[in-house]
């Protein structure tokens, strides 16, 4: 079993991002510049937007943090993302989601400018990517796709289950696998809640991409021998025996599955950090637009 360390394959492309950065200042140009708008308090929205910041700091980009209260008016919140939009100082932002129940999450992420929009979920960045053109890809899929293809998992010809259809991941991932690129040129099924021959399917894939949400839903006897498992959850699960009172858990039983697989995510420092890294990757790449 070959474990997939997103943890160093994330720390690889920071340095990698640092040295470009290094070479841009040389240059007399300015840093790219990231900003991040959170609304309210979410514990975990915070502590997200906190590592994307640091991040920020280690690969020497300059960052800025709009943090909002709680009863920002949608109205209030669209001022704040036309600003961005016209701020020729800053390359790309990302909107933390989830945001408070009274706003528009869609209107919100409509109202992002596409060039800016580093989280790739503008529908015209993800109507360029299912066509297969030059476009932000959202940062998860993105980074699962970069894991496979610096550890040279095969993914040619092979059999792809994804579990979960979310805009941000289950979708995006099924597009990627299926098109003509090194991590890609798969055969891929999607299931979800209404799939009624799940198991069968699972024991069936070369590799399976959980990311439903559901802790350790994926088994050992629902996964065939060698199989590549990615695994996109991350919950909370309450334990006394824990100091915090929880543990992070993913949407794959680890102990059981690692057993059975020829390659694997663990979590966290799988999927988790390479998000981080594309979301910077992303912003270089906005970065170099504007500066062109």
């Amino acid at each position: 079993m070959i474990l997939l360390d997103g943890k160093q394959i994330s720390a690889d492309i920071k340095a990698e991002i640092a040295l470009a950065v290094t070479e841009i200042k040389k240059e007399g140009k300015r840093a790219p510049h990231l900003a991040a708008v959170i609304v309210g308090n979410n514990g975990a929205s915070m502590t997200y937007v906190g590592a994307k910041v640091k991040a920020c700091e280690l690969v020497g980009f300059s960052s800025t943090l709009i943090d909002l209260p709680a009863q920002t008016t949608e109205v209030e919140l669209l001022a704040k993302i036309h600003a961005l939009n016209d701020n020729l100082e800053i390359d790309g932002f990302i909107v933390q989601l989830p945001l408070p129940e009274h706003i528009d999450e869609q209107k919100i992420l409509m109202a992002v400018h596409p060039d800016k929009d580093v989280d790739g979920f503008h529908p015209t960045n993800v109507g360029r990517m299912a066509l297969d053109l030059p476009t932000f890809l959202s940062a998860t899929p993105y980074g699962i796709m970069e894991l496979l293809e610096r550890y040279k998992v095969p993914t040619s010809g092979k059999h792809v289950v994804v579990i979960g259809r979310s805009h941000i991941v289950g979708r995006p991932m099924s597009i990627l696998m299926s098109q003509k690129r090194p991590a890609g040129d798969s055969t891929v099924t999607i299931a979800h809640s209404r799939t009624t021959n799940l198991e069968k399917l699972t024991l069936e894939a070369d590799i399976i991409v959980a990311a439903l949400g559901i802790p350790e839903f994926l088994k050992a006897e629902m996964v065939k021998p060698g199989a590549v498992i990615i695994d996109v959850g991350i919950t909370r699960v309450p334990d006394e025996t824990k100091k915090r009172g929880y543990r992070i858990a993913g949407d794959v039983d680890f102990e059981s599955v690692s057993k059975k697989a020829g390659y694997i995510t663990p979590v966290p420092g799988g999927v988790g950090p390479m998000t981080i890294a594309m979301l910077l990757k992303n912003t270089l790449l906005a970065f170099g637009r504007n500066a062109s």
